[in-house]
């Protein structure tokens, strides 16, 4: 079971003010592995976990406003929506603006956007109260999200899982740093040094993701939980074979065989301005669509999991509430507590 979060110690920075939260720790949105019991379980534990909608729906079948609830009837405690916006169909928009007005209708007040131009987000929930995050990678995705009036950066370096950034940590904080608002370290963070080098580097907070697959609430195959556990960094490897961009997986036999870069005419239409778009939907769709089979059930030879070099520091299985609990006393012991 999650540690409560008054068990464990405040860790007070902008981010843990801005969103009502004790312990500077977000669970990101994760495609497949955002399941309501993982998300509730950070939250309760003192962070925030955030909710990545499709998985919420179409992986663990939840219909959206009840799978809000199901996470309500586990904990009280903040949680936040991923928005996703890229370009993409007008049916996904409508989708995407009605689970951001559910969501403000079920008392979410954080929402972490993606990909695209966050100013409708911020525009409809600002007024609520909300709170909106963007993820960035470099600096002219950082000004963008300024322009679009968002509160605060996730910070998406090249040590994630997932769609990774170039840069390494701390030349993405100084890349964006000036730019006045808090900044969230999202990579490379599987155990507590990590977490206190971040917070002490002078990031607001700290984004894990591959960390909390490895735990009991997170419903993934246990074969998945035991690739991260057993990998080490050099493990990670980036494919464009996935979604048509660089995605960040752990080696194996699957990897290996259908290797790491896009075909010659695969990477000229992904170049090509009208393309480009069709090319990666077609990847997405087919990699979220074997991601999703593999969730509950091992493929064999054609399973791929996505991590980042966390695993490098991931070496068990453990509750959510535990991994949150000695983050923030190890914060609180180096004098970063309240």
């Amino acid at each position: 079971m999650s540690t409560p979060s008054q068990e464990v110690p405040h860790i007070p920075t902008r981010l843990t003010e801005q969103v009502g939260i004790r312990i500077p720790v977000i669970c990101g949105p994760m495609y497949p592995c955002s399941n309501p019991e993982l998300v509730a379980a950070v939250s309760r534990a003192g962070g925030i976990g955030v909710v990545q909608p499709v998985s919420l729906t179409w992986v663990h079948k939840h219909d959206f406003r009840e799978g809000l609830r199901l996470i309500r009837s586990i904990t009280p405690e903040p949680i936040g929506v991923n928005a996703l916006i890229e370009k993409s169909s007008e049916r996904y928009r409508q989708r995407l603006e009605q689970w951001v007005e559910i969501a403000l209708e079920e008392g979410v007040r954080f929402f972490v956007t993606s990909l695209g131009n966050p100013r409708w987000v911020v525009d409809r929930v600002s007024p609520a109260g909300g709170i909106v995050y963007h993820d960035v990678t470099e600096r002219k995705w950082a000004q963008k999200g300024v322009d679009g009036g968002v509160h605060g950066l996730i910070a998406v370096n090249r040590n994630a899982g997932g769609h990774a950034g170039a840069r390494d940590p701390r030349a993405l904080l100084d890349e964006v740093a000036d730019l006045g608002l808090p900044v969230v370290c999202a990579g490379g963070i599987g155990d507590a040094p990590q977490f206190v080098d971040a917070l002490r580097m002078g990031y607001a907070g700290a984004q894990l993701g591959t960390r909390f697959i490895a735990t009991p609430e997170c419903l993934a195959h246990p074969d998945y939980k035991a690739a991260i556990v057993r990998a080490r960094a050099e493990d990670v490897v980036l494919t464009e074979r996935l979604t048509g961009v660089p995605v960040a997986v752990l080696k194996n036999p699957y990897i290996e065989r259908i290797g790491t870069r896009a075909g010659p005419l695969a990477r000229a239409l992904l170049r090509h301005p009208r393309a480009k778009h069709w090319m990666r939907m077609a990847y997405t769709l087919r990699s979220a669509w074997s991601l999703r089979k593999s969730l509950n059930q091992s493929e064999g030879d054609r399973d791929y999991w996505q991590a980042g070099r966390s695993v490098e520091h991931i070496d068990r299985v453990e509750p959510a509430g535990t991994i949150v609990a000695r983050l923030a006393h190890a914060a609180a012991e180096a004098g970063l507590g309240a």
